[in-house]
């Protein structure tokens, strides 16, 4: 995956068609918004995509509740008439000092105060605060709020969304964290009194991830006769040296039989470049799905198989828009845009064409 550049999608693309599939891109992303529990969010209708979220949200808060929250032990210190746990000596000693008829105690608490409920708080509260969720969510996010009254808000800002582990005990938090991540670095804004608000859209750089995602996990589920994956693609080097190389990391890699396909997903406001009215093909996009191509070609080593390249696009509402496919030093890179903003089945078919012609699976 190439560089983030910030161009924006045109604002057109977001409505009420455009939101709906943000729950199908979510739902690939996610397994657990495919299952049954989430059919009622899939069927509804939604005007912004904040009711969306609530929605998901409600629903998936609700299905946690009937499990019960997840409590860890927290370690705690504090001032007690007796003791609990261990002293903690210099604190007592403060104390003694102070004629204060107390010790200090450090011990272990199982509480639900941790750190994977108040991100569930957090952004809940963001969307209570929020003029465009409608009543009907707010109000279902509100009763479930009341078992979250031993939980505390945290700054967005401190998260640190890469140092979160899940395990068997806690591992149906994982869809609805991923929600709330999504949400509060696609959607925050800081005012300039330090207060928060969600924006209207969901920021480029999320849609750019999640579309990506989507795409990876989407031919992942649908097609298992394929291996599907994010893999990374060695530099073919004559002398060994990789110092100061960067990583090649495809977006999507699909491997079926004797043939390999590199998709390197791109969510950009413009999907040409234009100059002098003449629009051609993103230079950098295009020299990044070459190199890709040919260097994991020369990785096979010889080997009886077809690899090829294709810029999978998500379609803007400007005139022109790529469609081709060339033939370069042996390997077939093609050019292609994807449809967000039509009904989700039609979306699915024209990934599904995608396999048909070159895997020639349906």
């Amino acid at each position: 995956m190439g560089k983030f550049t910030a161009r924006r999608v045109p604002m057109k693309q977001y409505g009420n068609v455009f939101i709906k599939n943000i729950y199908y891109m979510l739902a690939y992303a996610f397994t657990a918004l495919r299952q049954e529990n989430f059919e009622d969010v899939a069927k509804e209708e939604f005007d912004n995509i904040h009711n969306l979220f609530a929605s998901i949200l409600a629903k998936g808060i609700g299905l946690q509740l009937k499990q019960g929250l997840y409590r860890e032990y927290l370690n705690l210190t504090e001032d007690l008439t007796v003791m609990r746990g261990k002293i903690e000596m210099p604190g007592t000693v403060r104390n003694k000092v102070a004629h204060k008829q107390v010790l200090t105690c450090e011990y272990d608490e199982l509480s639900e105060n941790n750190l994977l409920n108040q991100i569930l708080k957090t952004t809940v509260m963001i969307l209570l605060h929020h003029s465009q969720v409608e009543a009907t969510y707010k109000n279902e996010l509100k009763k479930e709020m009341l078992f979250f009254s031993n939980v505390d808000a945290i700054d967005p800002a401190s998260i640190r969304w890469a140092t979160l582990r899940f395990h068997r005990n806690n591992n149906t938090y994982r869809m609805l964290l991923g929600v709330c991540q999504f949400i509060i670095e696609g959607m925050l804004l800081t005012t300039d009194w330090g207060a928060y608000k969600l924006a209207s859209f969901v920021d480029e750089k999320e849609m750019f991830h999640l579309y990506e995602k989507f795409i990876l996990e989407y031919y992942s589920k649908e097609f298992p006769q394929l291996k599907a994956n994010a893999s990374q693609i060695p530099w073919a080097l004559d002398d060994g040296v990789e110092t100061m190389l960067p990583i090649m990391q495809s977006d999507i890699t699909l491997s079926y039989k004797d043939k390999i396909l590199i998709i390197d997903a791109k969510y950009w406001a413009h999907s040409t470049q234009a100059q002098y009215d003449k629009h051609t093909i993103h230079s950098g996009n295009l020299y990044q799905i070459f190199t890709y191509v040919k260097n994991k070609t020369a990785s096979i080593n010889g080997k009886s198989c077809e690899v090829a390249g294709m810029l999978l696009y998500a379609r803007t509402d400007e005139m022109v828009q790529p469609d081709a496919a060339y033939r370069m030093s042996g390997n077939m890179i093609s050019v292609r845009t994807l449809d967000l903003n039509c009904e989700f089945q039609v979306i699915a078919n024209q990934l599904n064409k995608i396999m048909e012609e070159y895997f020639g699976v349906a």
